[in-house]
């Protein structure tokens, strides 16, 4: 089964369809909604699972998290659709300060209330579906999410699949020294600052050029200003990091980790470690070697080869349960 970023263009990712007739053609039933957190915010949430016609038993659920300077449309929703059509319930939300949700643009001075907010919406479509296998999955940041999501819920979860995940920040992008050191007291002065760092992620992320634009392209991207983090949000990647590395050693949950061998965003070594490490008896490590950080950036046959990988490994352990 192809992924639909095949019939995407630098214009749209539903290539020369309305969103309402991409999901018609896929026969995907898609819903959003808006979440009241904790904190009295709208958090907007979906979700999309196969037509009942063509998929009368659902086979699990799994839930999305994206990455930062990202959203849970748009491009990512291609791999939404592409996971429902084979027989699942995907939901997903965008974090605060993304997409259509609300907060100050990619201003994340604590993670744990961003994994709250995943928590308290998964929760509630699981509780829906309780009969149903659930998993996990993460992109980028979304992945670091997904991995202190699954540390604070540490029997709730059937499979984590964690996808370019921020384990670790590229060296590459770093800042230079000592502009990293002196992040705490610029955070505690001037915390919405946008971070000048040494690369722009988005330039290391996509490797197709055509891709990059339809990102460029989104109805939302002008809220986030430039890829760049506040301080206060690049202080947190990097404390983040370290309670992973320091805590993964706790996950036991079965696991699949994807990466791109060439990946100068998230440290592919980082996530080597932290599947090293993890106690989780049932896990996979895959690198592809010469992809970059975004491997739905990637051309075709590539994209392909880490679609398959993922909706066969969620797959097998699914209907195995079942």
């Amino acid at each position: 089964m192809a992924h639909p970023i095949h019939q995407a263009n630098e214009n749209s990712p539903y290539g020369d369809l309305t969103r309402e007739q991409f999901y018609e053609k896929h026969q995907i039933l898609h819903q959003h909604s808006c979440m009241i957190n904790k904190q009295n915010m709208k958090i907007w949430t979906q979700s999309w699972c196969p037509y009942p016609s063509a998929t009368p038993r659902l086979r699990g659920i799994v839930a999305m998290i994206h990455g930062y300077a990202s959203e849970s449309s748009w491009l990512f929703e291609l791999t939404a659709v592409a996971i429902a059509k084979t027989g699942f319930l995907v939901c997903a939300l965008d974090l605060q300060g993304h997409g259509y949700s609300d907060g100050c643009p990619g201003y994340i001075p604590d993670i744990y209330v961003i994994v709250d907010d995943c928590i308290q919406f998964f929760d509630a479509v699981r509780g829906c579906n309780p009969t149903l296998q659930a998993f996990l999955y993460g992109e980028s940041l979304g992945g670091a999410i997904a991995i202190l999501a699954c540390l604070k819920q540490a029997s709730t979860w059937n499979g984590l699949i964690l996808c370019g995940a921020m384990c670790g920040v590229s060296k590459k992008i770093k800042a230079m020294w000592p502009l990293e050191k002196l992040l705490p007291l610029a955070a505690l002065i001037a915390p919405h600052y946008r971070f000048r760092i040494t690369t722009s992620p988005g330039s290391k992320s996509y490797k197709e050029d055509w891709k990059r634009k339809l990102v460029s392209k989104s109805p939302n991207r002008a809220r986030l200003i430039s890829s760049m983090p506040p301080v206060a949000t690049a202080l947190e990647f990097f404390r983040v990091c370290k309670i992973i590395q320091r805590d993964c050693h706790e996950l036991e949950v079965p696991m699949l980790v994807v990466h791109g061998g060439h990946d100068e965003v998230c440290d592919p070594g980082s996530a080597g470690n932290v599947f090293k490490n993890a106690s989780s008896t049932d896990k996979s490590f895959k690198i592809f070697e010469g992809m970059w950080h975004m491997l739905i950036g990637e051309p075709n046959e590539g994209v392909e080869n880490v679609f398959q990988t993922i909706v066969s490994w969620i797959g097998e352990r699914a209907d195995k349960a079942g």
